[in-house]
């Protein structure tokens, strides 16, 4: 038996089992991100966690500022582009990630009281956060690479590697030290330096070539106007922790924290259905097979609804999972934050087309909007209501950032596909309105566990009926059965 699994696995394409071990690397870094939590929670106080939060939100922000997301979209292109100078291209744009990391680290360290005043870090944490830029960096290029070539077995070891070093390092150091933020922060920057400079090296001996003014243009006039879109992404993830910080307290951002840490969880329902969602969906357009989407497309949404109404329905067992008492207030944060991943996911059956016909000026405008809403409405709420109106903000600027994308998405349906729209809207909005009555009721009956676990029968129960239906979007997916 073990030999015929082993004779399926080697015929099994290269392109098919690349994809399903970068799928799996993908798990594996959430996974064990997600399973330490509750060490971390414990370990640190609500304060701490929430000065570690506003860390990752800003290092996230000043990522897209400082390296320009070098190693996303104009990377990836370049690959197949220049395919027969790759390696030079790839060191150049390791060149130009590091000047553009020592750039910004020089204007820091010559005004570093005032950076420091107001981002609220020390020297040295700030020194951490320069260091983990370049080494995301380094990271990406590295990793897309693999991805290209699907040299999987590479990419997994050092994923596993660096996913289990960095926790482990953190536990250690956060035990010893009294300083635990930093030390938190130290055991990530070890882990990544240590590994990230052997990679870089690796491909600066290969390419031998640190700067070339071709490539160094091509990037810079490529990735340029792309800057509002990749930073308008991060503030619409971050920005949230960043100004609970400034305007509540660095306790509350904590709270609020863990709370967001715990409904991104369902996220890796929305990676694992996208890796094969996007490129069916590409197909289907390229084909101007547009009717068969919404057979995929309204099952797919009904899928993940029910998934994130799962992590609604057990947010309080949740929480005592995964934090001591003192941060119990999240659960009633999750409930809207768990609401936002259904439109993060369902976005992209919108933007696809806005991709594919290569209309990145709406979909810059879309993000920016979506991402200065975020902020305006923080301003005013948070004051308001306090940090728990964070989560609602999040969820309406998400409802809005997808609406703008399905009003784009119809326009060019009118105007490449003869006005042939793949989604009812009035079906769409069925769903999500029945997805935000349950939850709703559900985060009601938090404090009356019976009337919450017989309505979580009830949910349960109507996926069992459905379950054809799912199994049978599972296999249109995969390509194992057709529409």
């Amino acid at each position: 038996m073990i030999k015929n699994i082993e004779s399926k696995y080697q015929n099994i394409p290269i392109q098919v089992k690349a994809s399903f071990w970068f799928l799996i690397s993908a798990f594996m870094q959430r996974g064990i991100s997600l399973i330490t939590t509750p060490i971390f929670t414990r370990l640190l106080n609500t304060t701490e966690y929430g000065q570690y939060n506003i860390f990752n939100s800003w290092l996230g922000i000043l990522t897209v500022c400082i390296s320009m997301n070098l190693s996303a979209g104009v990377y990836s292109r370049g690959l197949v582009k220049y395919e027969n100078d790759r390696q030079v291209f790839s060191s150049s744009l390791e060149g130009l990630s590091l000047t553009l990391v020592l750039f910004w680290g020089a204007v820091y360290f010559v005004f570093h009281s005032f950076w420091n005043k107001f981002f609220s870090f020390t020297t040295v944490q700030m020194a951490f956060m320069l260091l983990l830029i370049w080494t995301s960096g380094v990271y990406g290029f590295w990793s897309m690479g693999q991805r290209v070539d699907f040299k999987y077995q590479k990419l997994v070891a050092v994923t596993l590697i660096m996913a289990l070093a960095k926790p482990v390092l953190g536990i250690i150091f956060v035990r010893l030290a009294k300083d635990k933020v930093t030390a938190r922060i130290f055991g990530l920057v070890l882990v990544e330096v240590s590994i990230c400079s052997i990679l870089f090296i690796d491909q600066m001996s290969k390419g031998r070539k640190f700067y070339s003014a071709k490539y160094w243009k091509h990037a810079l006039c490529f990735n340029v106007p792309l800057i509002p879109h990749y930073l308008s992404m991060t503030v619409l993830n971050g920005s949230d922790r960043i100004m609970i910080g400034k305007m509540v307290s660095e306790s509350s951002a904590g709270i609020y924290g863990l709370a967001y840490s715990i409904s991104q969880v369902m996220t890796l329902f929305n990676t694992a259905l996208l890796q094969t969602i996007e490129p069916w969906l590409y197909k289907k357009i390229n084909n101007k097979d547009i009717k068969s989407i919404s057979t995929v497309a309204y099952p797919s949404f009904i899928i993940i609804a029910v998934v994130n109404l799962l992590l609604i329905a057990l947010a309080p067992e949740a929480v005592a999972v995964f934090a001591p008492p003192e941060y119990y207030e999240a659960i009633w944060v999750i409930p809207p934050i768990a609401m936002s991943v259904f439109f993060t996911f369902s976005y992209t059956f919108f933007a696809a087309f806005e991709f594919y016909y290569e209309k990145t000026k709406l979909i810059a405008f879309a993000t920016s909007a979506g991402a200065v809403l975020n902020i305006v409405l923080n301003f005013i709420f948070i004051k308001l209501f306090g940090y728990y109106a964070a989560g609602y903000t999040t969820l309406v600027c998400y409802i809005v950032y997808a609406m703008f994308h399905m009003f784009f998405m119809r326009k060019i349906c009118r105007e490449k596909l003869n006005n042939e729209q793949p989604y009812s809207i009035r079906h769409y909005f069925a769903i999500a309105t029945i997805f935000f009555t349950i939850g709703f009721l559900f985060m009601a009956s938090y404090e009356h566990i019976v009337i919450r676990y017989g309505m979580l029968i009830v949910v349960l129960a109507v996926c069992v009926l459905l379950r054809n239906r799912i199994i049978r979007t599972v296999k249109v997916l995969l390509g194992v059965r057709k529409e």
